[in-house]
């Protein structure tokens, strides 16, 4: 409601503040997209990446009280930052190894549509394999000894949960085995949380059992927040769930170098929570479940009030994090880094076990909309001619023909231009004029790219 007031004026500068905090998938999308088409001046704070990369055409950062600005998206950010910080030597190597993943990252990410037909059964075989091979790519840094996993783990038996006018599961079936980690995404308001809730045990099911392994300790992050005691230090909510994270070989690690991990320096842990931000209060949050060492960790909308920087630290910890994991979030890039499958709440008791990441699933949901669109121009077509022979009724006009041959053409252009002008951003002698010229450029030519690829899309199957 609020984001409608803002834009039904269609103002010419909009200042927003987290405005993808709490809004499903399928609303930061449109809101993506509105911004692309309308002319007008965004300042904004927000720690949703994919938003950042997509949206924003320069970045400031505010660090230790000093603004750096950075004409280009995110992953032009995180190249001159980089730049920078290596100029400044005041950040250690660890740092520095951090936006180089971060950038490695964007550079892999797999692509919403290709220029060639593929059938969606191929995809989706490869983007299964693709998912069992993505965790092998990290590479453990912070061995946790946790609790010895038994062969049960969690197994939910026919799980049937409704609220008047509102199903939430129908039989829902699955058996959680270890390691895994499942993402969780939807509208809001179809029963992700409810979800998590049963799992954990603080909900019950109309119908059906859920199953939990006896060596099984739960760690559950819910979007309520952590309830404190007046006059507490951030020290002792800590100590309150636990000293220490036992590690392999003997080691370990405490309290205090968890808040250290989680950006609480040795004089913050010292301080009273009532002094503490929101976003520090979540940072605190999070590290009272993660003391208590589970073996299975349920996260409700972790991301939501944490900056970047405390976002890359959860996301490294969760990678080497061996047990089981199932997060509800709205943040894609994160979800992208983290999860091995998802489950998508369609709503009225639709839950579809997905192969893959968030990413995964848009490609794969981006080609069954061209599909579906395709088919029903058939339809059309097929109704229309019905009086003909389908053998004599030709599928694609001559021009149809003629624009289908030319544009595959145009889009391998429009695909190496895109390439040779993210390269240029690479320049460090480019002045802000020039980089906001190729911001524009880079953006016409991905619409164009985009705009092209769909129509080619449609005349293919119009061949088949």
């Amino acid at each position: 409601m609020a984001l409608a007031d803002a834009l039904i004026n269609r103002p010419e500068l909009l200042i927003l503040d987290e405005p993808t905090n709490h809004l499903d998938l399928e609303m930061i999308e449109w809101l993506e997209q509105y911004f692309a088409k309308e002319n007008m001046t965004l300042l904004m704070v927000t720690h949703d990446r994919y938003f950042l990369e997509r949206v924003c055409n320069e970045i400031i950062e505010l660090d230790n009280g000093t603004l750096y600005p950075y004409k280009g998206n995110y992953s032009y950010y995180l190249e001159k930052k980089e730049a920078r910080i290596e100029q400044e030597e005041v950040e250690q190597h660890k740092s520095k190894l951090l936006f180089k993943k971060e950038l490695d990252w964007m550079r892999r990410q797999p692509k919403a549509r290709t220029t060639k037909s593929k059938s969606r059964i191929d995809d989706f075989h490869q983007i299964k394999e693709k998912a069992n091979q993505r965790r092998k790519e990290h590479e453990v840094q912070l061995e946790i000894n946790m609790e010895r996993v038994g062969s049960k783990i969690l197994e939910l038996h026919k799980v049937s949960k409704s609220y008047p006018d509102k199903p939430i599961l129908e039989k829902f079936d699955y058996v959680f085995t270890k390691g895994e980690r499942v993402g969780v995404i939807g509208k809001n308001g179809t029963g992700k949380s409810t979800f998590l809730n049963i799992i954990a045990g603080t909900d019950t099911p109309d119908a059906g059992k859920v199953v939990v392994g006896d060596t099984i300790k739960f760690g559950y992050y819910t979007q309520k927040g952590i309830t404190i005691k007046e006059g507490q230090k951030v020290i002792d909510v800590i100590r309150d769930f636990g000293d220490f994270i036992p590690l392999k070989k003997g080691r370990q690690i405490s309290a205090q170098q968890l808040l250290e991990r989680f950006l609480f320096d040795r004089k913050k842990q010292y301080d009273f929570v009532e002094k503490l931000s929101g976003g520090e209060r979540k940072r605190l949050y999070l590290c009272t479940v993660l003391i208590q060492n589970p073996n299975f960790l349920i996260l409700d909308e972790p991301t939501n009030d944490l900056d970047i920087v405390t976002l890359n630290v959860l996301e490294s910890f969760l990678l080497d994090f061996p047990g089981c994991l199932i997060v509800v979030s709205h943040d894609r890039y994160f979800m992208d880094k983290i999860v091995d499958h998802l489950f998508v709440f369609r709503g009225d008791a639709v839950v579809e076990n997905f192969p893959g990441n968030y990413s995964d699933f848009r490609a794969y949901e981006d080609s069954a909309i061209i599909e579906n669109r395709a088919e029903k121009q058939n339809e059309v077509k097929k109704s229309k001619n019905s009086w003909k022979s389908d053998e004599k009724a030709p599928k694609l006009t001559y021009l149809e023909q003629k624009e289908h041959k030319t544009l595959e053409k145009e889009i391998q252009k429009l695909e190496t231009k895109k390439v040779e002008l993210q390269h240029q951003f690479t320049d460090g002698t480019l002045s802000g004029e020039e980089i906001d010229k190729l911001s524009v450029e880079l953006k016409e030519i991905s619409n164009a790219i985009d705009q092209k690829t769909e129509r080619w899309f449609e005349l293919s199957a119009m061949l088949e």
